[in-house]
């Protein structure tokens, strides 16, 4: 069977950070390629008047994204208990979590945000704004990515259940594996070599929902074969531990509150850059939603390493040793930002090539974007290290409250201003977007030295007696669960 990995909890801090961190940076690179390629490809090779059906990707997954998040609550519900779960090697307790955490999520996702998702999709495409031509594209994508994506979400919850448990580079092979599949799905399906029917941006959903399906397999398999830390419980039912699954959605429907609200925050603002037409979408498309993807797929890495760490360390009775290896983290990410920052100042007209956005007014209002996303990276890997911190010592409300405030009150009420005075121009947009990273990093580094984080108490299993158990405390288990 499977050891844990006592490097997590002990030794030098960079190696510990370096050690989880980059197996997870780079999963949420090729997991976060996904998109950048599919609206490379469909930029290339789907004809459509001003990038129509780039826009319409980048609206429908805004939209899409939102059931993602919400779904995805129980899966940060459940980082916390794995890894609290790890550092005291409870192995038997990590199963039960992952179990209960799969059972849950995919009712939720077939039962009700499938269909729910399905009938709202003209709806959601109406309040957007969306050209006729963009919702031509729009709609058949978004319907079948609603009712479809039960393999990606199983494959979401198995990323982050390995990452948890210290398991990062399973993940980041799996990562690999299913994005090798998707990319020869959409390029067979989106550009129709030989006698292959090409069906367009259609091609990009179906790679997305069927490509994660071997994986999936694969990563089932290593749990039950013993290959992973992970095992399944002993005794399986479809009847949920109630118990359980109200401490996953204590800890994590925070979290789910807050990409839901920043996702309609997105979609929110998706209506006021509509104001200027398809080519201002397409340019925040291109620019915020993938370019600018390249610094926050490794913020996300840095969030999910610094979140783990400071699981497994709260779990082994050392916080401070968690709390510097955010720091740690944050100066990984600083780095990270810095170099795409230079790109996007110096270099944004290729950059915005590279997916044949050089026609006016696209090309200008891409270029004025980049500049600005320039230095907004600064400020959001740095907010996303302390995040994690944060999520990681299961202190999910204050990072839902300071996301709230940042890119729903500043960012969206910086924009309504403008239109009652009259004065909204794409350039103000995009100086409303830096305004609103620079607040989201000030307070979550403040609310990090606050450390409410501490004083947090995650509810526990043990034998089915439940116990409370606080940052740097440890909990009796029996001896069994520690081999």
């Amino acid at each position: 069977m499977k050891q844990f990995d006592e490097e997590l909890v002990s030794g030098h801090i960079l190696r510990s950070v370096w050690k989880l961190a980059w197996p997870i940076v780079i999963l949420q690179v090729i997991n976060g390629s996904n998109q950048l390629v599919t609206q490379v490809l469909v930029g290339n090779y789907v004809p459509s008047k001003e990038n129509v059906a780039n826009a319409a990707i980048g609206i429908s997954w805004m939209y899409f994204l939102v059931m993602v998040v919400f779904v995805s609550s129980f899966l940060q519900g459940m980082n916390v208990l794995i890894a609290r779960y790890s550092g005291k090697q409870d192995r038997d307790s990590i199963g039960r979590v992952v179990f209960q955490t799969c059972l849950s999520a995919m009712g939720l996702h077939i039962l009700v945000m499938a269909p729910l998702g399905y009938f709202l999709t003209p709806a959601l495409l109406e309040f957007a704004h969306a050209d006729p031509e963009v919702r031509s594209f729009a709609q058949p994508y978004m319907r079948f990515l609603f009712t479809c994506s039960a393999p990606m979400f199983l494959n979401f919850l198995l990323h982050n259940a390995f990452q948890s448990a210290g398991e990062p580079r399973i993940a980041m092979w799996l990562g690999v594996l299913s994005t090798i599949l998707n990319f020869v799905l959409m390029i067979v399906l989106i550009t129709g070599p030989g006698p292959i029917p090409s069906i367009g941006v259609m091609g990009a959903a179906v790679g997305i929902c069927v490509g994660p399906i071997p994986t999936v397999c694969i990563g089932f398999y290593l749990i039950l074969s013993g290959r992973s830390i992970i095992r399944l419980p002993k005794t399986k039912s479809i009847i949920p531990e109630w118990a359980l699954v109200r401490e996953i959605l204590r800890i994590g429907l925070p979290t789910g509150i807050q990409s839901v609200m920043l996702n309609i925050g997105g979609a929110i603002l998706i209506r006021y850059i509509g104001e200027f037409g398809a080519a201002a979408q397409a340019a925040y498309t291109i620019c915020y939603m993938q370019l600018f993807s390249l610094v926050t797929w490794v913020s996300f890495g840095v969030r999910g390493a610094t979140a783990t760490l400071m699981g497994q360390n709260i779990g082994a009775g050392k916080p401070e040793r968690g709390k510097a290896a955010v720091y740690v983290a944050a100066g990984l990410g600083l780095v990270w930002a810095g170099v795409f920052g230079l790109l996007y100042f110096f270099f944004a007209e290729q950059l915005l090539g590279v997916f044949k956005a050089t026609e006016e007014p696209l090309l200008s209002y891409g270029v004025s974007l980049l500049h600005v996303l320039a230095f907004s990276g600064f400020f959001v890997s740095s907010a996303l290290a302390f995040t994690g911190g944060m999520q990681g010592g299961g202190d999910t409300i204050s990072p839902m409250v300071i996301a709230v405030l940042s890119q729903i009150v500043i960012l969206l009420g910086l924009c309504q201003t403008f239109v009652m005075l009259d004065m909204l121009t794409l350039d103000l947009i995009w100086i409303a977007i830096l305004i609103s990273h620079i607040a989201r990093f000030s307070m979550s580094i403040g609310a990090f030295w606050m450390g409410r984080w501490r004083r947090v108490s995650v509810r526990t299993e043990y034998n089915d007696r439940a116990e409370t158990v606080a940052p740097g405390e440890t909990s009796p288990e029996p001896a069994a669960n520690r081999s």
